[in-house]
């Protein structure tokens, strides 16, 4: 496993992070809790030292998961990583979507970031995590409800009580995440960056160039699109929310295939499977940090981690991007 420094922080993280959204259940079908634990306790056999998660992912399941699964590890050797401004218990803030949760009960979420919420999730993700301090804390979207300064600060205050090491942000432009360093030191933006999404590479990657910012790219195998194994035709599982993913409408679903097919001899050559050289091309790109990679079992979490035994050289990672560059989904 190779390690990279977050931004301008002391905290080193493992290329390969675990996300730790699918293992939660929510919005994937559900979730087999031992599994899951496994899964965890493999990826840091392999060198996986970092875990990102959120109270969202199953209203608090993940977060339990993550707990039980790093519970005997010593703490200084695994990094967490959550988040905080999605409500799903509290109408407040900005609407943002009704799901169902893994009882298949109706509930509705809201985008909320006030200060009195912040500290409240806090407290709540701390005892969930089995933990007295979160290494990087994040808001997980923006709010337009609540100014980014009463966000901000609150996560600062919670910096100098020792309850957070580091505060990042996820799904923040630009200009969003230039407002907030007005308020407290970002460490990273956690943004979505995968070989057929790439809208980054316009404003938030030059910015956290710029200002020495790191990047957490989650859906890095464009959750499961650039694995591969989906054809056209699929069946989701009831609850899967890839069921109304335009990215996964049979049309896009041949075209991605058919680039796939087109690079597979250079993860053949290496003996890489293709989610693994969408995970090591995402790492090769400019100001990206770590690649978030969820995984459902112990199997799906060792061959991630593993992704990292190899590398791509220039040409190599040249050659993939412009056939990239050829590609034109209909989204």
């Amino acid at each position: 496993m190779k390690y990279r420094k977050l931004g301008q922080t002391d905290l080193n993280i493992s290329a390969v992070t675990f996300g730790a959204w699918a293992a939660g259940g929510w919005m994937w079908g559900g979730t087999e809790r031992n599994d899951a634990i496994r899964a965890i306790k493999a990826s840091y056999d392999h060198g996986v030292t970092s875990i990102d998660t959120a109270p969202i992912y199953g209203q608090g399941t993940s977060e339990e998961i993550v707990g039980e699964a790093i519970k005997d590890i010593p703490r200084d050797q695994v990094q967490i990583l959550t988040k905080y401004g999605m409500r799903w218990d509290l109408k407040k803030g900005n609407f943002g979507f009704s799901s169902k949760n893994n009882d298949g009960k109706d509930i509705d979420i809201y985008k909320y970031a006030g200060k009195e919420s912040i500290i409240k999730e806090c407290e709540d993700s701390l005892r969930r995590l089995g933990t007295d301090y979160i290494d990087l804390y994040q808001i997980h979207w923006p709010d337009v409800t609540t100014p980014i300064q009463e966000t901000m600060e609150a996560v600062a205050q919670l910096i100098e009580q020792g309850k957070v090491r580091h505060a990042g942000v996820c799904n923040y432009d630009a200009v969003q995440m230039a407002e907030a360093e007005n308020y407290v030191s970002l460490a990273s933006n956690q943004v979505p960056y995968s070989m057929v999404q790439r809208d980054i590479e316009k404003d938030v990657v030059p910015y956290c160039q710029e200002h020495h910012k790191g990047i957490l790219a989650y859906s890095p195998m464009q959750r499961g699109l650039l694995t591969g194994k989906l054809k056209p035709g699929h069946r989701f599982a009831e609850g899967d929310h890839r069921a109304s993913n335009p990215y996964f409408k049979d049309t896009n679903l041949k075209k991605t295939n058919a680039f796939l097919e087109s690079i597979k001899p250079i993860a053949d050559a290496k003996g890489l499977s293709l989610g693994q050289l969408a995970i090591l091309w995402t790492l090769e790109q400019p100001a990206i940090t770590i690649a978030l990679v969820g995984a459902r079992n112990e199997s799906q979490a060792v061959q991630n981690a593993k992704a990292m035994e190899k590398s791509l050289s220039k040409s190599e990672i040249s050659e993939i991007t412009a056939k990239l560059n050829k590609l034109e989904l209909d989204l």
